[in-house]
């Protein structure tokens, strides 16, 4: 059980992280979406320190705070991006995201409604939380990533591999004026072609 000034500062932590997730979507400029996106990974990770997980709170400093959403932001400033139109492509699919928002929030309510209702399902997790004085926190989340579902963990890691790779291909888009590296030309390229020998007289420059 949190103390009252743990309390104090959950619930402050709390309301920050779910405003500035609000404004992340209402945002007008995406440049303020991404920082109201990082100041949420902030208060998320203190959250995490404050239920004692210190290592998934660095870890969602480090990674999500460091690399991604700071490559968010130099993606967001430096691309010629028409946001106009990414805009008007995507309200043809907001009844889509409408549904699948009213699908998690109704599973987020059998979840909280399950857990208030019948406080008893708590003492049926298959994986109960070690005690730290035998085990810390890190070393039991390496023992469930890497041997208890070792096989969920690459999975999951496959399917973030073939997204990232789909996003990639959907993006791609061949400007024209616009000189492209030709990998096939490069390694087809014999020391006959690659090199030009000239001869220089003396006295005189190339």
């Amino acid at each position: 059980m949190l103390s009252g000034l743990e309390a104090v500062f959950f619930y402050l932590f709390a309301f920050v992280a779910v405003a500035a997730g609000f404004m992340v979507i209402s945002a007008r400029n995406p440049v303020h979406s991404v920082l109201y996106l990082i100041l949420t990974f902030f208060n998320a990770a203190a959250l995490f320190l404050l239920t004692g997980a210190e290592f998934l709170g660095m870890i969602l400093l480090v990674v999500y705070v460091g690399a991604v959403a700071v490559l968010f932001l130099f993606v967001v400033m430096m691309l010629d991006v028409d946001f106009a139109e990414l805009k008007q492509g995507a309200l043809q699919y907001a009844p889509i995201g409408a549904l699948v928002g009213l699908i998690l929030a109704a599973e987020l309510i059998v979840v909280v409604g399950g857990y208030t209702f019948a406080p008893q399902l708590a003492s049926t997790v298959a994986q109960p939380t070690p005690d730290l004085a035998t085990r810390s926190n890190t070393a039991a989340l390496g023992d469930i990533l890497y041997t208890d579902y070792f096989f969920h963990f690459q999975i999951a890691g496959l399917v973030l591999l073939v997204a990232m790779v789909g996003a990639i291909v959907l993006t791609l888009r061949h400007k024209t004026g616009v000189r492209r590296q030709s990998i096939a030309a490069q390694v087809a390229r014999t020391p006959a072609t690659a090199i030009e020998v000239k001869k220089v007289e003396t006295g005189k420059g190339i």
